[in-house]
């Protein structure tokens, strides 16, 4: 199985790119040039202004404040492979995790802000002990691929007796 959510990468892309385009046309036509004339539908000048101010830093801060990440995820062959990176306004460094099905020790999920920042921490198993690995934040995956993902995980993690392990 592979997952790729690097369609919708270049979406939210396209989106924060596109609102901020009209954000800077709505300055230019109405506090600029003036050919937009206020009052408009009701709301003065003002209102719009701060209106369109938070609608476009919200869609901006919104992939930022939930750390949405391009993840690549495949459990073909022998290894599993993550390869994930940051996408907010600057793109983090490109990270890689590979680990051998047989030395997979099993994962966390962790959930923040109320549930809407997830990300999953992979455990393998060395002969120094257990590492662990950095966080992986699930949050831009659709609830299918996170599902998936997570049920992936949980056929090649080591059963323990008395315990239940995800």
């Amino acid at each position: 199985m592979t997952i790729d959510n690097g369609k919708s990468v270049i979406n939210q892309k396209i989106l924060k790119r596109t609102v901020i385009i009209l954000y800077l046309a709505f300055l230019v036509l109405s506090l600029a040039a003036n050919i937009i004339k206020f009052p408009l539908l009701g709301m003065t000048k003002t209102t719009w202004l701060i209106l369109a101010t938070f609608i476009s830093l919200i869609i901006i801060l919104i992939p930022i404040v939930l750390n949405y990440q391009y993840i690549f995820f495949s459990d073909e062959g022998n290894m599993l492979v993550f390869r994930y990176y940051s996408t907010g306004l600057m793109p983090g460094n490109k990270n890689s995790v590979e680990i051998e099905k047989k030395s997979f020790s099993g994962f966390t999920i962790d959930l923040s802000l109320f549930g809407l920042i997830r990300s999953i921490t992979l455990y393998q198993r060395m002969k120094e002990g257990v590492a662990k690995y950095p966080p992986i934040h699930i949050s831009a995956l659709k609830p299918r691929e996170r599902e998936e993902i997570i049920k992936t995980l949980t056929s090649y993690a080591p059963r323990v007796k008395g315990k239940k392990r995800s």
